[in-house]
């Protein structure tokens, strides 16, 4: 009797919100573990590849996630990154309820333009290390969680790490259902 073979997939996910809410922070603590206390804006856009190996489920999954710019600069091009585009992580900053306001009137309303619409995505709520500076509560995020109708809800803090690796396999595992997978 032979072993099952081990599936494999190839998801292009873009992490998406305003300038400084903690995009890239969010791929470098789920990357390499680290985060970097100097902030440099992200210039149009970063492309990071990590590999996720599911045991569970038997598969192979190779994430390709595009860091874009939340600059208004950059909104001319942004729709071009999106071609291919499965996934998405939305973030907002706790702190900043600006931040939280463009969710839905701009980053998902630009995912839904350019994206299939089976694309996955999760709200995300970052840097609640900052319990002290909090503008946005945890009811408003689920709230507007169910109201845009995303897959999930998490708070997450690039800092410490808190949840980040949660939040990209949710992802993941959102994408493979809408693949037909049974996770």
């Amino acid at each position: 009797m032979c072993a099952e073979e081990t599936k494999e997939y190839v998801f292009k996910v873009t992490i998406l919100g305003d300038a400084a809410v903690g995009k890239t922070s969010l791929i470098n603590q789920f990357v390499e573990g680290a985060f970097e206390e100097d902030y440099k804006p992200t210039l149009g856009a970063n492309i990071i590849r990590k590999d996720v190996t599911l045991d569970k489920f038997n598969a192979k999954i190779r994430l390709i996630m595009w860091d874009l710019a939340g600059q208004e600069k950059y909104n001319v091009i942004r729709s071009m990154y999106f071609q291919g585009c499965v996934g998405a992580l939305v973030v907002y900053d706790i702190t900043r309820h600006n931040t939280f306001k463009n969710v839905d009137s701009k980053w998902l309303k630009d995912f839904k333009n350019y994206v299939k619409k089976e694309g996955a995505y999760i709200l995300i709520g970052n840097k609640s290390d900052l319990t002290d500076q909090r503008a946005v509560s945890n009811e408003e995020g689920k709230e507007l969680a169910e109201q845009i109708k995303a897959s999930d809800f998490i708070e997450t803090s690039a800092k410490y790490g808190e949840n980040v690796e949660m939040a990209f396999k949710n992802l993941v595992y959102q994408i493979l259902r809408n693949y037909g997978e049974k996770v």
